[in-house]
């Protein structure tokens, strides 16, 4: 594969591909589709994917192992209206997914318990004390969503109990599985060709399908038959998009078609604990993809990391608007308390990873960190260092919780699961590229290096084939808000469906300089006169923000970024997000 643009080394220290052998400016009328095929679409299928919907992406629900018998336990426990209880994890999947299903019963006729573990006294999933303790207060049917497909010991004592347990996940399973009623999740290692094939799918979207397989079970007993209304199910696709996108499941098919038609929902208010989120995130315009990541996800997630678990799922269930402000507010608040215990844990970590920069798997662990932050700082080490990371805090009894991030091509929830089987770990699970783990006294060096032997080549090879990939080169004049239309048609973007990068120039840089917390900006003129801002984000430390910084007039440069609409007073321009630059010949 040749180096785009002829760099093979760039100021940031890597090779320039084409992310298709395309090389050279692309005409708007052949961009959408340039980019569709960059991200693996064939081109017989180019037009399902220009305009993702529900209706081209939808397996049948029936696909997936135990749906069936899922749907009709749920079915036999609305129609008889017995007491249901939804026992969900304490992070935004799990809050969404918990909302999906508490909004559609209630559409049913049906007000179920909500159960969200206290992720400090309690820890991640379903306990048998928790269970039974359902069961005492009326329950008859427990569905749980992003937990238990790995819960063992809760589920047997729930069954002890009389309970019927629905698991609903999409968390890696070990070859055995738990005793429950119905156990649906895409990673069973017996699944089947449809339900396999969407393993990318987060526990809101599968809690979504169930609803999906629910009213087809209903309407078949003719439950809608005598002019009931049936619920709009796809009135909820804005709680989907939401949990899809915080939980960085892979924008694919399915999960994009979630997230493009969710995010339509969402533009129309219709939930008010929303709406009043977004008004407490200061958002001004309808969210955007990046809004769910970055502002709404953060929020929701802060009421399980440093405050009181159930917040999330309340704020998005809740029919008062007097109470979705005072939620949202209090959300808001809490991710401000959880930014300052974030910073504090990141710092003395990053020292710990510094010493660990070349090692397969970036492991640190320490004392008096707070678990409800260790996941996020694992993220940040991730992006540092370009390994997977696993953040332990370490507890007074000496046992370590941890979480872990991992990068494209390496698969930690698997890894994690099997220095489990080996004994290794107390608990732990996941997904491939996040995983949860609980590690006894003194076990943080045996694991280590079992991760270390188990992940090595793969981490090796992943990073070897690293370059920054370009989607297409356009002329200084190009960078405007036409090619970010162009652009946005091929979106969302996020995770496995990586937002398009352009490069642009030769250009000279004029008027650089840091700007906030370490950012690098400046000016690009290209050699016709048009001009287009750039800004470096956190990159005055780094080896490309000191070249930038460095540049005479006399030199000229390839810059390599994201296109985005500069809206400042009402200004309707683009600008470049960098993310590398080269020097043109």
């Amino acid at each position: 594969m040749s180096f785009a643009l002829g760099v093979e080394r760039s100021l940031g220290g890597q090779p320039w591909r084409w992310r298709r052998d395309c090389e050279g400016e692309l005409t708007p009328d052949v961009l959408v589709d340039e980019l569709l095929l960059a991200r693996g679409i064939a081109r017989e299928d180019l037009a399902r994917h220009r305009a993702p919907t529900i209706r081209d992406f939808l397996p049948d629900p029936s696909g997936f192992r135990d749906m069936d018998k899922a749907a009709a336990r749920l079915a036999d426990a609305v129609e008889r209206g017995e007491q249901i209880a939804i026992f969900g994890d304490y992070d935004v999947d799990g809050a969404t997914s918990s909302a999906v299903l508490v909004l559609l019963l209630r559409r049913l006729g049906i007000e179920p318990m909500v159960y969200i573990p206290d992720r400090l006294m309690e820890g991640y999933g379903p306990s048998g004390a928790a269970l039974v303790g359902l069961k005492e207060r009326g329950a008859s049917l427990v569905v749980t969503v992003d937990c238990g497909a790995q819960a063992f010991e809760a589920l047997e004592a729930a069954h002890k109990a009389g309970l019927d347990v629905v698991v609903i996940d999409h968390h890696q399973c070990a070859a055995a599985l738990p005793l429950c009623h119905a156990l649906v999740n895409p990673n069973r290692l017996d699944e089947d060709a449809v339900g396999a094939a969407h393993g990318h799918v987060a526990a809101v979207g599968m809690a979504f399908l169930l609803g999906v397989a629910l009213l087809r079970e209903l309407r078949r007993r003719g439950r809608f038959a005598n002019g009931t209304a049936e619920p709009k199910i796809l009135d909820l696709l804005d709680l989907v998009a939401l949990g899809t996108v915080a939980d960085v499941a892979r924008l694919q098919s399915l999960n994009r078609a979630f997230v493009a038609q969710g995010l339509k929902v969402m533009a129309q208010g219709r939930n008010i604990g929303l709406s009043a989120l977004a008004q407490a995130a200061r958002l001004v315009k309808a969210p955007s993809c990046r809004d769910l990541g970055f502002a709404l996800g953060p929020r929701i997630n802060a009421g399980g990391r440093v405050g009181k678990s159930d917040l999330g799922v309340r704020l998005l269930t809740t029919t008062c608007p007097d109470e979705a402000r005072a939620l949202a507010a209090e959300l808001d608040r809490l991710n401000e308390e959880r930014r300052a215990i974030e910073q504090l844990c990141l710092e003395q970590a990053e020292r710990q990873g510094e010493e660990q920069a070349d090692a397969p798997v970036i492991m640190v662990a320490a004392p008096g960190w707070h678990p409800g932050v260790i996941g996020i700082v694992a993220g940040r080490l991730k992006e540092r260092f370009g390994r997977p990371a696993i953040v332990i805090a370490v507890e007074e009894d000496g046992k370590g919780k941890g979480s872990g991030r991992s990068i494209s091509g390496v698969d930690l929830g698997a890894a994690v699961l099997a220095a489990k089987d080996s004994g290794l770990l107390l608990a732990g699970g996941g997904h491939a590229m996040a995983a949860g783990l609980t590690v006894a006294p003194g076990g943080v060096d045996a694991l280590k290096t079992f991760l270390h032997e188990r992940l090595s080549d793969d981490v090796e090879r992943a990073r070897g084939s690293r370059s920054l990939l370009l989607d297409t080169l356009c002329a200084p004049r190009g960078v405007a808000a036409n090619l970010c239309d162009a652009l946005d048609a091929a979106g969302p973007y996020g995770a496995g469906w990586p937002s398009p990068r352009v490069a642009s120039g030769p250009a000279r840089l004029l008027k650089t300089g840091i700007v906030g917390n370490g950012h690098v900006r400046g000016l690009a003129c290209g050699e016709d006169g048009a001009s287009f801002k750039w800004i470096a984000f956190r990159a005055a430390e780094t080896a490309l923000g000191q070249a930038l910084l460095a540049a005479s007039a006399d030199h000229r440069f390839w810059l390599a970024g994201s296109i985005k609409r500069d809206e400042w007073n009402g200004g309707d321009k683009a600008e470049m997000h960098l993310d590398d630059a080269a020097l043109a010949a």
